[in-house]
């Protein structure tokens, strides 16, 4: 009997040294499932405005101004809901409203609720035209900037479709053109 060729027992020995490729070796696993990462949703832009409608449509309504504010403060993002909280806790335990909406001065997104408050409170006016008034302001502002988006893409579509069809132009509607005359010229020659 002829012993094993040295060629089949190295590729025997290959073939038990070699690690599994790892689409196999995943087969063989068992699976796990894993849990989706839940996105976060983007803020919504009409969401300051739709509160400070609801506030006024509060306000007009009857409520006092302490009531009406903790009624939309659960549509109020958490940033903004705190220092409103505060506000209404002030006012509930009977503070100076001039004091009491120092508190949400700070806030970017309630400082232009807190200074018509504050005006309101000194003056006596109604409070909920000043809340109707910040939210047409707030849908303008979201407006405008949705159009000035809009106005970038369509600058920057314009670059690409540029650089696609400028040398299609070319090809199809120049060289034709530029072949057609040298051949006219070379054949008065």
């Amino acid at each position: 009997m002829n012993p094993l060729p040295p060629s089949l027992l190295l590729l025997a020995l290959a073939v038990i040294a070699c690690p599994v490729p790892t689409r196999a070796s995943a087969r063989l696993r068992p699976r796990t499932r894993r849990k989706p990462v839940p996105k976060a949703e983007p803020p919504d832009p009409f969401a300051a405005a739709a509160t400070w409608d609801l506030l006024a449509a509060a306000l007009r309504a009857g409520l006092p101004v302490a009531g009406a504010v903790r009624a939309v403060l659960p549509g109020v993002p958490p940033g903004p809901a705190e220092r409103l909280r505060e506000v209404v806790d002030l006012l509930t335990l009977g503070a100076d409203p001039v004091h009491a909406w120092a508190k949400a001065l700070v806030h970017p997104d309630t400082a232009p609720l807190a200074r018509a408050a504050r005006r309101t409170a000194r003056s006596g006016a109604a409070l909920a035209g000043a809340a109707a008034d910040l939210a047409a302001e707030a849908r303008a502002r979201v407006s405008d900037q949705a159009e000035a988006r809009a106005q970038r893409a369509s600058v920057l579509v314009a670059g690409p479709l540029a650089l696609c069809f400028l040398p299609a132009f070319l090809c199809l509607g120049v060289v034709p053109v530029v072949i057609g005359v040298v051949a006219g010229v070379t054949d008065n020659w």
